[in-house]
């Protein structure tokens, strides 16, 4: 199942499918570490739900909302990252 990033649930994990967005905002999701095949988990949210914290590659990093509609996901099913793990 496909879904943006700020549909994400606390502990929901998955695989970035594509990063859309203009210009600066792209360069800026790229800079950061979150392109094409990079697995990302969604740890926090603020109390307003604005901003999200996520691990990508190994380190914590916070997002905005409207970052994060940018960044669309394959969902990985708890079976499938536990095979993916043996």
């Amino acid at each position: 199942m496909q879904k943006t990033l700020d549909q994400f649930a606390i502990g929901e994990q998955g695989v970035v499918k594509s990063v859309g967005g203009e210009g600066k905002i792209k360069r800026r999701l790229f800079d950061m570490g979150i392109t094409p095949g990079a697995e990302i988990m969604l740890r926090k949210r603020a109390p307003l739900g604005d901003p999200i914290e996520i691990t990508v590659r190994n380190y914590e990093l916070s997002l905005r909302l409207a970052e994060a509609q940018c960044v669309a996901l394959e969902v990985r099913d708890e079976t499938t990252a536990g095979e993916a793990k043996r």
